[in-house]
């Protein structure tokens, strides 16, 4: 315990410990009905995540690193913690490497950036996995595009303007999808409500209140 809270240590410590209050506030508000995976979304930029975007266009360094780490495939909560575990693991590793070699801790700030590129990749590896479990083997994979038309069910949060909430539903290979959608027309979802996917923008979707009820019969 000691060493996990000497100097050099307190920055990749503290890492680990927002990640473990992250996973005990999510538990305690998802039970409630209220989820903070949505908050997170709103926060991070709404902006189209393609990977063809050239790096002289405003927001195309961001746009092409957010499509590499997989941020709108997977939730945005999920990529955060894995961040938060592979930067603390990380740090606490090579600085217990630097203490048995020389004795004595570098500066949490010195390894800052290198720990922050080595957790990179990391979070990568976890959101292509979680990617694929999401999505199925590659012959019955299905791009964001296809999601227009469907029928989801809001699961964390309430849909406003400006205000995104986590949607789910099914495709037709069985798979499970997870979206954040906001209203196209002003409206606003509550959990366990039906909407209809209408429009994807940027790393959002944007839906209606399904009329035909043939589509939320078969949803």
């Amino acid at each position: 315990m000691a060493f996990l809270l000497q100097d050099g240590n307190q920055l990749f410590t503290g890492a680990l410990v927002l990640m473990l209050m992250i996973a005990v506030l999510e538990g305690v508000m998802t039970l409630i009905g209220v989820g903070i995976s949505d908050m997170l979304d709103n926060l991070l930029p709404d902006m189209d995540i393609d990977l063809d975007t050239p790096d002289t266009e405003p927001g195309g360094v961001l746009t092409k690193l957010l499509g590499w780490l997989r941020f709108g495939e997977v939730p945005a909560l999920i990529l955060l913690v894995a961040f938060l575990v592979s930067f603390g693991v990380c740090g606490l590793l090579i600085q217990m490497f630097v203490d048995e070699l020389f004795g004595k801790l570098l500066p949490g700030w010195l390894l800052a950036v290198p720990v922050f590129m080595l957790a990179l990749p990391q979070v990568r590896f976890v959101g292509n996995l979680l990617r694929k479990f999401a999505v199925g083997d590659e012959t019955e994979s299905v791009g964001r595009s296809t999601f227009i038309g469907r029928v989801g069910v809001i699961t964390v949060g309430e849909a406003a303007a400006g205000s995104p909430a986590e949607a789910r539903f099914s495709d037709e290979f069985g798979t499970t999808h997870y979206v954040m959608v906001e209203p196209d027309d002003g409206e606003t979802f509550t959990q366990g409500q039906q909407v209809l996917l209408v429009e994807e923008r940027g790393a959002n979707f944007r839906v209606i209140k399904p009329t035909n009820k043939h589509l939320t019969e078969n949803n």
